[in-house]
């Protein structure tokens, strides 16, 4: 039976039901949760779930939920002798009681029903999101992540607080942060955690009154369902108490970080009722990983650099592993790839942390011993994350799928604590800090205590085994005889069933003298399979007494009626099995929650561990070097990793160098001579040294990058009705508003939707800006115009990527050979565009004719502008006194090789005075 129930409380944007799908006739668990609107000025102001009167016509009354523990904190279903969860509450107008409702799965589900009244659709149109009724094993691809997001009104506008919990990890994760008018911030945040579902106050979506954050947030997220909540559920104090009940003892700090940032409580607060009312269940208490997570200990990549530098997906392709995480990506658990693609998304700033992730990865190369071992541990592992996040919830109904399910988590969990010793033998003998810190943490007692409880209840042997009927088994003699004497009465029962199937399927082939075997899956049970090699059949067909009969090729699968018979006979065997199996496994849940916080420890080590392997794994396939961080980004002969990783030839390496007395470069040459994937190059570098990764290269140092922009592509953006030239200037405009000292720039084409003489003007004058910043910038340009900057102003430097013309000796034809390499100076390449032309169909005569103009053109616009002595002098004192600088905070040199060091800074001082027409003579003391 079908029931749809309206969701006043949760505004769909189109049209929004919700399903639940029955074994019955009566809606036993119907649930509506209304959300009242709520208008809030300020963070301080609180409010309490207070009845909300509605005109007793109403078909949809909004219930208090809260109003009986408004003064204590939101309230936790008790779980009653023999695992039977009591918890009462109001809905909708409709009381739900501890009855269950049995769905056929064991879940109701989101049901979002689209229509055609609104602009902003739900694009999930179903949406499971139920941890409790489903195996942690499921499939950890999709997304699985929900987000609150909330803006302060008034003057408090452009604060954002931000809460987030991945379905599959047990962490609530809380931002609050100022944001400026571009909402960029928090635009990069939602990218990086790929959400299932955004959910906003219902005042910031309100029809033809959208504020700018929602509207930005539904453009930027076509795909995302999104979820209006009544603001008055977005309440800082019932943030703060559902912390204080929830959070594991562990990360307890969290509270002295969060109790003043109220837009993050308010977000939170809203999140996990929200999350209650979904999943049909709860956290228990002192359960939940809370952690507080401000915008300044990472590197902010924005969403549109993401992409330009194929960080996580290829642009042609998106299976496609040519990305920097598919090149990096060797994890052999869920975990360890979540963790790999989030330090790609966010680098870290911090450059101890980076250097002791250094040690370990060049720890694990150095000892053979320890990376096999340790690889080998690591790949036993399930997603510890997923399991912690099952483990510490508490069903809010009991059904067969629900108590199947505890089964196997139980056993899983056994699994995983079985692994932990073999684990802490593999690093017991590690050097470096990150491991052995890690290897101290395994040394927690509580996984000994955890497993030895388990193991009180659950039989040594039992273990995760891959395959149904394998699986079905484990859970079957899961718990030890004798502690439940009518589980062992039923489990003689499904045995005698299970030898009776066996024997019937054998007296079966004998009777009809066939070679028949019995197999098992999931959706038929048991069942019949015959394999026809060297068989003939009577009458050429099977006999009529086997049904439901399905043939690949030489295979034949089928049953009887005796056979369904005795299948719905185990199957009844085996859900009064675990029945009685989830009453013990309760039991032992309630005692294991005490201990259980030490799987965070574990989920942290095996995911870490698991990325360091990567990364290692990655330096041994390519030849990569441990890079440093100074002032300075200096590449010698590096490399495009994710070019390198393709088939074909190794790609063309090159140097690179950008100080702060030169740290604006302009880069010239011919179409596809290499100089998009050179900047792209620069940027993959930075960010891989920034996660803790060696980099393909001779040599590499780094300054620490807080933000990377990139300004790539000439594409018309159709769905924001914004022309080549419009997406330009908005992506410019966006990197100018946000830049800092401490920035990596990329820009590579500027200005070309448009005229030359205005792409030229604009190009200038975002040059002149950036220039008299301390980012370092890489800009890439066919405007040779632009190379005029070098004589005006000291830390502009000039490159040009090279190439060569070949003569054919037959036809005298030319020809361009581009050799992709890096050289100082202007590109001395005219009318390339032209040459790029000659290789298409175009007529000779169009080429020659528009040859003849550019000529014309040429002479006209392109002066040439020579520096005077007395300016060239001054850059040359400039660049001494930073190579100075440099020297003094940097060098790690003997006194002799310094001596010799210096010795050449003057030489190359004296030429470029006598370059510039000025005396040569430099008063210096050697020592």
């Amino acid at each position: 039976m079908s029931i749809e129930l309206p969701l006043p409380g949760f505004k769909m944007f189109r049209s929004s039901t919700v399903e639940v799908t029955t074994g019955g006739d009566t809606p036993e668990c119907g649930r509506t949760w209304g959300m009242s609107s709520m208008d809030r000025t300020g963070p301080n102001e609180t409010t309490s779930y207070g009845p909300t009167s509605t005109s007793s016509g109403s078909s949809h009354q909004t219930v208090d939920e809260g109003s009986t523990s408004s003064s204590r904190g939101p309230s936790l279903p008790r779980m009653a002798s023999g695992g039977q969860l009591h918890h009462s509450f109001q809905l909708g107008g409709i009381t739900s009681n501890s009855t269950p409702l049995r769905s056929h799965g064991g879940t109701p589900r989101l049901r979002r029903t689209l229509g055609s009244s609104s602009s902003h659709p739900a694009r999930t149109p179903l949406t499971d999101h139920s941890a409790t009724s489903c195996s942690s094993a499921t499939s950890t691809s999709g997304a699985s992540v929900i987000v609150a997001l909330v803006e302060g009104r008034g003057l408090a506008r452009g604060e954002i607080g931000m809460a987030s919990l991945n379905l599959k990890y047990p962490e609530l994760v809380l931002s609050q942060f100022a944001d400026t008018g571009t909402y960029a911030k928090v635009i990069t945040k939602v990218h990086i955690l790929m959400p299932l579902e955004i959910l906003m106050p219902d005042t910031a979506s309100e029809k033809g009154k959208g504020t700018k954050l929602f509207n930005l947030i539904t453009e930027n997220f076509p795909g995302v369902a999104f979820t209006a909540i009544r603001r008055k559920y977005f309440n800082e104090r019932k943030g703060l108490e559902y912390i204080q009940q929830l959070c594991a003892p562990e990360f307890g700090t969290v509270l002295m970080e969060v109790q003043a940032k109220y837009y993050c409580l308010a977000a939170a607060a809203a999140l996990l009722k929200y999350l209650e009312f979904i999943q049909n269940s709860v956290y228990a208490a002192k359960s939940l990983k809370v952690s507080f997570k401000g915008s300044e200990q990472t590197a902010m990549i924005d969403s549109a650099s993401a992409s330009n530098l194929e960080l996580v997906v290829n642009n042609r392709d998106h299976r496609s592993e040519h990305s920097l995480l598919g090149v990096l990506n060797h994890t052999k658990t869920p975990g360890g790839a979540r963790r790999l693609r989030s330090n790609i998304l966010e680098p870290l700033v911090d450059v101890d942390t980076i250097n002791i992730r250094f040690d370990a990865i060049q720890e694990l190369l150095q000892d053979e011993e320890l990376f096999f071992g340790l690889t080998n541990a690591i790949g036993h592992f399930l997603d510890t994350d997923q399991l912690l996040s099952v483990l510490i919830q508490i069903p809010k109904q009991e059904t067969v799928q629900v108590a199947e399910a505890k089964i196997t988590h139980v056993i899983q969990l056994k699994h995983t604590l079985d692994l932990v010793p073999r684990l802490r033998i593999v690093l017991k003998n590690c050097n470096t800090a990150l491991l052995k810190a890690y290897s101290t943490s395994l040394e927690d007692n509580r996984f000994d205590i955890l497993l030895e409880q388990i193991k009180t209840v659950i039989n040594d042997d039992t273990t995760y085994l891959k395959g149904s009927l394998n699986m079905r088994t484990q859970k079957c003699y899961a718990v030890r005889p004798n502690i439940n004497e009518f589980l062992d009465i039923a489990r003689r029962a499904y045995t005698e069933i299970v030898d009776d199937i066996a024997g019937l399927v054998n007296q079966t082939a004998e009777g009809y003298g066939l070679p028949m075997r019995t197999s098992f899956s999931t959706a038929r049970g048991f069942f019949i399979q015959m394999k026809l090699e060297g068989v003939v059949l009577p009458e050429g067909k099977l006999p009529a007494e086997f049904i439901k009969a399905t043939k690949q090729k030489n295979n034949y699968s089928f049953t009887t009626a005796d056979l369904m018979k005795m299948n719905d006979r185990c199957d009844e065997a085996l859900r009064e099995i675990f029945h009685m199996s989830y009453v013990v496994i309760c039991q032992l849940l309630s005692t294991v929650h005490e201990h259980i916080h030490c799987l965070y420890k574990l989920s942290d080590a095996v995911s870490m561990l698991d990325m360091l392997l990567s990364l290692a794994k990655a330096c041994t396939i390519s030849d990569y070097v441990r890079p440093e961080f100074t002032d300075t980004l200096a590449i010698k002969q590096g490399r495009h990793p994710i070019l390198e990783r393709m088939a074909g030839q190794q790609p063309v390496s090159n140097n690179s160098y950008i100080s702060e007395g030169s740290n604006f470069v302009i880069i010239t040459g011919p179409n596809m001579s290499g100089k998009s994937t050179y900047l792209k190059q620069v940027a993959l570098c930075q960010i891989m040294a920034q996660i803790g990764s060696f980099v393909p290269a001779e040599y590499a140092s780094f300054r620490v990058a807080d933000q990377i922009f990139t300004r790539i592509g000439v594409d018309d953006d159709f769905e924001t009705n914004s022309s080549t030239f419009m997406l330009e200037m908005k992506e410019i405009s966006y990197i100018i508003h946000n830049v800092s000292d401490r920035s990596l720039i990329i820009i590579d084409e500027l200005g070309r939707g448009t005229s030359a003489e205005e792409g030229i003007g604009i190009c200038h004058s975002v040059c002149e800006l950036l220039l008299s910043l301390k980012a370092f910038t890489l800009f890439a340009t066919h405007f040779l115009e632009l190379c005029q900057l070098e004589s005006l102003y000291p830390n502009v430097e000039n490159q040009h990527m090279e190439v060569q013309h070949t003569r054919s000796g037959d036809t005298s034809a030319e020809s361009v050979v581009y050799t992709y390499l890096l050289n100082r100076g202007c590109s001395e390449e005219r009318h390339y565009g032209l040459r790029a032309a000659e290789m298409t169909a175009l007529p000779s005569s169009i080429i020659q004719e528009a040859k003849t103009i550019a000529s014309k053109v040429s002479q006209q616009l392109l002066a040439k502008h020579h520096s005077d002595p007395e300016t060239q002098r001054q850059r040359a004192v400039y660049h001494l006194a930073n190579r100075l600088l440099q020297t003094a905070r940097n060098s790690r040199l003997d006194p002799d090789s310094l001596r010799m060091y210096l010795k050449g800074l003057k030489k190359q001082f004296e030429t470029e005075l006598l370059a510039a027409g000025q005396p040569a003579s430099v008063d210096t003391e050697e020592e």
